[in-house]
């Protein structure tokens, strides 16, 4: 009896067909780096020609001086005189002057500044959710009106013989003049307090907003009270956006032009060449003196710009707890 051996199935193979080729990828980044490139083009240009230019425009017109001939009657001559106009610069009385002024109105500008809205931001931060806004909105008001009508309406509240807040101190045997020589820098930086508070209480209330709130759990299961929580966790956790708040305000200080320049019209103790922008002002439009007034500007500029970086520098290390 034959017996029959079970065949395995025949698998049938397939004629193996040739892998397509694979095609180059496009770079991502490269394509992304020109759309990049394509939409900063417009802000690079406006910046070169609103801020770049008008720099470079006054650093040359300060190495240029005006000389006129047959005593000073003759037709005008631009003359290359180099770093004469720097030099002339810091003869000026006036000038130097000025600079002293704005030392003093910076030293007390500056802290008073970032106390009060370092101390505002932590109230609003440490109120109720309902009223935060509203309090928002008020401290911001004031930013909102211009630098000069702001001037004019405390020059009016710092006029004696007008001012109902100067009549309510006679009347109570309290005689203040806001605008002697003595009282017009503090009197200069209420207004400017009173206008910028708000701007920076806004940048830092932001900031108090992203401090991780477990963190605030943790110290106050740790028995740490809202003051000590203020100062030990919530202000060095904000120390940045303080930081960002100082350089705009040691910039902001240095450009101090607006309010003595509307004092002036109501007190003799504002001259026209009070601060160095004022005196550069002056040179320019009133003694006609384009070169020595392109000169302050560029003094002032590098002076910004060296108070900028060691902010920064300063700002940049984390604080001691």
């Amino acid at each position: 009896m034959a017996t029959m051996t079970p065949t395995r199935p025949v698998r049938r193979v397939e004629p193996m067909t040739p892998a397509p080729e694979a095609r180059p990828r496009r770079s991502i980044s490269g394509s992304g780096g020109r759309a990049a490139a394509v939409f900063l083009i417009p802000f690079f240009a406006l910046f070169a020609v609103s801020m770049i230019a008008p720099v470079v425009y006054a650093l040359v017109m300060s190495v240029f001086a005006q000389r006129r001939s047959g005593l000073g009657f003759g037709k005008p001559t631009t003359e290359f005189v180099g770093l004469g106009n720097y030099v002339d610069l810091f003869q000026e009385r006036t000038f130097v002057e000025g600079f002293g002024r704005l030392a003093v109105y910076c030293v007390i500008y500056v802290p008073v500044l970032l106390c009060v809205a370092l101390l505002l931001a932590l109230l609003l931060d440490a109120t109720v959710a309902y009223a935060r806004r509203t309090f928002q909105l008020l401290l911001f008001l004031p930013h909102a009106v211009p630098g000069v009508i702001a001037a004019l309406i405390w020059a009016y509240l710092y006029t004696p013989g007008v001012s109902p807040i100067v009549r309510a101190l006679d009347s109570g045997g309290v005689g203040i003049d806001f605008l002697s020589v003595h009282l017009v820098i503090p009197s200069m930086v209420n207004i400017a307090v009173w206008e910028w508070a708000g701007y920076n209480v806004i940048i830092l209330f932001t900031a108090l907003q992203a401090v991780p709130r477990e963190v605030l759990e943790a110290a106050r299961m740790d028995g740490a009270g809202e003051i000590r929580t203020a100062l030990s966790i919530k202000t060095p956790l904000v120390w940045p956006a303080l930081g960002v708040a100082l350089l705009f305000t040691v910039i902001g200080s240095l450009q101090l032009f607006t309010e003595p320049k509307i004092l002036a019209s109501a007190t003799t103790s504002v001259t026209s060449t009070w601060v160095p922008n004022m005196w550069a002002y002056d040179a320019a439009f009133t003694r006609n003196n384009l070169p020595q007034a392109a000169a302050a500007s560029i003094v002032l500029a590098v002076l910004a710009g060296a108070l900028s970086w060691i902010v920064t520098r300063f700002t940049s290390k984390e604080p001691t707890r």
